[in-house]
């Protein structure tokens, strides 16, 4: 990135709030170097049948972002030698719950996408998210369990180790292992071991019938024209693969929580950090989070996104400069713009 005294401030936030007209990005924007905020602004509405204002504290669902968290969870109970990375889950969960599954499936192998279980939302065969709950009402969907008819009756899709494949399902069999070693519910142990000692006070896993104060609800653009609620296109309660709400701020504490030692100790985080198996050009993953590498395979900067329908998120943390930059949007598009464009002013490499 550029070097800091080259950052002009007024200038970052002229072309945030140029790329929000622009294109109608309805969240907020945080860029942050070290713990010095850089730029933090907030556009669009949180309730429109309120008229409600986004504001720079407004929480916003995160979808798949929260994958991350999950990976700590993970972390931090085989960090207590309750378990290896080398484990094999059908060992710790109940077997007899996934019939057609190989036995061989390891934590580590859940963790970096390459298990080949079958995920109960395939992105490679499936593009309407919404479409799973006509048969499955997504308001009963509140504990990992609660997912196992959509996808532990299936057969495995490729032997394990195989390859990189993206997979929701094998989170939610890791926050199923969370709360087996643990005796919590899964949502619990997050908020108490990850969000707690992070200072993340306004974040947690809401349910969508009973949203707090200061929280965005989640749009979608319809064929007439209107924007509808998500409430009935997504689970009612997120969970191991997703649907944790965060604000900008408590985004930037996780980060620097992780990185400072608050959730892991130094050998698990750079673990968790590692580029363990190669996804794309340039495009690593490692237990929970995504890793772009440069040259020589210097790491560019370590990042995390979520979407679902009314939801999508970017937040990364580029390690040269201690920077992170955090776009939440409560549209199911214009996270990701809105990172290109402030990532455009201050580039990686």
């Amino acid at each position: 990135m550029k070097p800091a005294h080259q950052i002009n401030k007024d200038k970052l936030v002229q072309i945030i709030s140029e790329e929000a007209r622009r294109t109608g990005f309805s969240g907020v924007v945080q860029v942050t170097e070290r713990e010095h905020v850089l730029a933090a602004a907030a556009f669009g509405i949180a309730n429109i049948g309120d008229v409600r204002l986004n504001q720079a504290h407004t929480r916003f669902a995160i979808a798949s972002g929260s994958k991350l968290f999950t990976a700590i969870a993970v972390c931090q109970l085989a960090e207590q030698g309750l378990f290896s990375f080398d484990a094999k889950i059908l060992d710790i969960l109940p077997k007899q719950e996934f019939p057609l599954f190989d036995p061989a499936i390891t934590v580590h192998q859940l963790l970096t996408h390459s298990s080949g279980i079958p995920d109960y939302f395939d992105e490679e065969e499936m593009e309407d998210f919404a479409a799973l709950w006509k048969e499955t009402p997504m308001y009963t969907l509140r504990r990992p369990g609660d997912f196992l008819p959509l996808f532990a009756g299936l057969p495995m899709k490729f032997v394990p180790g195989g390859r990189f494949h993206y997979n929701n399902a094998g989170y939610i069999m890791l926050a199923m292992l969370v709360e087996a070693i643990s005796g919590q519910p899964f949502t619990e142990y997050v908020e108490q071991y990850i969000f707690l000692p992070c200072g993340m006070k306004d974040s947690g896993y809401f349910a969508l019938d009973a949203l707090p104060a200061h929280t965005a609800q989640g749009y979608i653009d319809s064929s007439n024209g209107k924007k509808t609620s998500n409430i009935y296109s997504i689970p009612v309660v997120g969970g191991g693969d997703g649907g944790a709400f965060v604000t900008a701020a408590d985004m930037h504490k996780l980060w620097s929580g992780l990185l400072e030692h608050k959730l892991l100790q130094a050998e698990t985080k750079a673990l968790l950090l590692t580029p363990h198996i190669y996804e794309r050009k340039d495009s690593y993953y490692g237990y929970g989070v995504w890793i772009q590498a440069g040259p020589s395979e210097k790491v560019l900067k370590y990042h995390i996104m979520g979407y679902d329908p009314g939801i999508s998120f970017h937040s990364a943390y580029y390690p040269e400069r201690g920077m992170t930059i955090t776009a939440l949007c409560n549209n199911s598009n214009g996270a990701y713009m809105m990172m290109s464009a402030v990532e455009g002013y201050l580039p990686v490499g």
